[in-house]
């Protein structure tokens, strides 16, 4: 079992078992349909749990994260779902299974989740999910993105430093006048010197 999957099945045990009072059915039966969907080699049963109306969202992230990983499409609604959910754990598994999903829509889907203003407090896994895969909608929508980070008084500097960091990454010499904006900002000011730098040296 990998790290992330470990992580996952780690805090979805927790979930599962606080879905109900300790020692009621309902307790018992989320555990029950836990461990089945820990271990089911059975891709079709992990899809059902995507469409079945009533599902929890810890067996929705299982079923999602297992079938990604796999490289089975039918996680990607859901995935793309949960890459953008308030919690960070959550964004974070859905990120590393949609990388490894080998889905073309990924890419564009992160690009409208890091480039969406109303959902900006939720763009940082987008935005590291499309450094990651290098698609060619990820050069726009990070300095697209960081364009808009570099407003004064901006609260969202970790996002802001992720596009910095990603676009030094990414190497592409498009990102240069946002970057030399970024430079006069102390908070993102040090990352810029190294992404600029970084792309300099891939000329």
């Amino acid at each position: 079992m990998d790290e992330e999957l470990r992580t996952l099945t780690e805090r979805l045990r927790a979930e599962a078992a606080a879905s109900g009072p300790s020692g009621a059915p309902g307790a018992q039966g989320a555990s029950a349909a836990y461990e089945r969907l820990v271990v089911t080699g059975d891709p079709d049963e992990l899809a059902a749990v995507l469409t079945e109306a009533g599902q929890p969202l810890w067996a929705r992230e299982l079923a999602a994260f297992r079938l990604g990983v796999a490289g089975d499409r039918r996680a990607f609604e859901s995935l793309v779902l949960l890459l953008n959910h308030r919690d960070p754990p959550r964004c974070a598994l859905a990120a590393h299974a949609l990388a490894r999903l080998g889905d073309p829509r990924t890419a564009r889907a992160a690009a409208a989740l890091a480039t969406n203003e109303l959902r900006v407090a939720y763009a940082l896994h987008p935005v590291r999910l499309l450094v990651e895969l290098r698609a060619p909608e990820a050069v726009p929508a990070l300095i697209t993105t960081l364009e808009r980070r570099l407003r004064p008084h901006d609260p969202y500097r970790r996002v802001a430093l992720a596009c910095v960091d990603g676009l030094g990454a990414l190497g592409d010499d498009r990102a240069g006048p946002v970057l030399n904006d970024a430079l006069a900002h102390p908070a993102l000011a040090q990352a810029a010197v190294r992404a600029l730098a970084r792309i300099a040296g891939r000329r």
